[in-house]
C-alpha cells in the first residue's frame, strides 16, 4: 500500500471501529459510525459557527487549539446559570463531556482540531438571553 500525505486542514479522518482509518472531504456526516478527527483554520467566528450550540450525545469530544487562542463555551445545565468559559491557547485542549452543548469563539485566527464520535450530533441556533 502506498502511504501519501493528507492535508488535515482540508480533510477529516474517520477512525473505524475495525481499526481502519480513511481520509475524506468535508462536510462531516453526523450519522457515521466511528470516530472523526477534524482540523481546520478559522479566521472568524463564522468559521466555528459561534452562533450555534453543538452537542455529541454518543461520546465526549476533545477540542484543541493547535495555533492561536480560542474560547470554548459550555451551555448552562440549568436555567439562570452562566455559560462556562474555557480559554484555550496554542497547544492546549479540553474534553467536552458527552451530551454537553458547547460552542467556540475566536480571540485570534486559529487552527483547531476536534476528535469525537459524530453519530447523533446536532446543531442548535444560539439565542441571546
Amino acid at each position: 500500500m502506498t502511504v501519501t500525505p493528507i492535508d488535515l486542514l482540508a480533510s477529516f479522518l474517520h477512525l473505524h471501529q475495525g481499526g481502519e482509518i480513511h481520509a475524506g472531504k468535508r462536510p462531516l456526516d453526523f450519522g457515521q459510525d466511528g470516530w472523526q478527527v477534524v482540523a481546520f483554520h478559522a479566521k472568524s467566528d463564522a468559521d466555528v459557527r459561534a452562533d450555534h450550540w453543538e452537542v455529541h450525545p454518543e461520546a465526549e469530544e476533545v477540542v484543541s487549539c493547535l495555533i492561536g487562542k480560542i474560547r470554548l463555551y459550555l451551555r448552562p445545565e440549568r436555567p439562570g446559570q452562566q455559560e462556562e468559559e474555557i480559554r484555550l491557547m496554542a497547544g492546549t485542549a479540553a474534553i467536552v463531556p458527552r451530551g454537553r452543548w458547547h460552542r467556540i469563539e475566536l480571540d485570534i485566527p486559529s487552527n483547531i482540531m476536534a476528535v469525537t464520535l459524530p453519530r447523533g450530533s446536532r446543531l442548535e441556533k444560539r439565542t441571546e438571553s
